[in-house]
């Protein structure tokens, strides 16, 4: 299986066991300009964040090298308090379920 694919058992069940309430938690999007995927990921995170009161933040995948080797492949990217939540496309009901469960 190819290492896009791969999920950490155990990174999960720590995710889902995350007792923080949604306004402790935090939404990284990570995108690179002129992106169509990005600007709809942007979107879903806009709306969920916004309706749970989740603060989230955008990074630049052409400014930062690190983020540019771990990512670049797999652009746009959301992270949840640090932790890849998924790439290319964002599920609103998956993301809704992991900031709230």
């Amino acid at each position: 299986m190819s290492p896009l694919f791969r999920r950490k058992t155990a990174d999960v069940a720590a995710a889902a066991a995350d007792p923080r309430a949604p306004h402790e938690r935090l939404v990284t999007l990570i995108r690179k300009p002129g992106c169509h995927l990005c600007d709809d990921a942007q979107a879903v995170i806009e709306k969920v964040c916004g309706d749970l009161s989740v603060p989230w933040e955008e990074k630049d995948i052409t400014q930062d090298p690190r983020l540019h080797d771990a990512y670049w492949e797999q652009i746009p990217v959301v992270l949840v308090d640090g932790e890849q939540h998924t790439f290319w496309r964002v599920n609103e009901e998956r993301l809704r379920k992991a900031l709230t469960e």
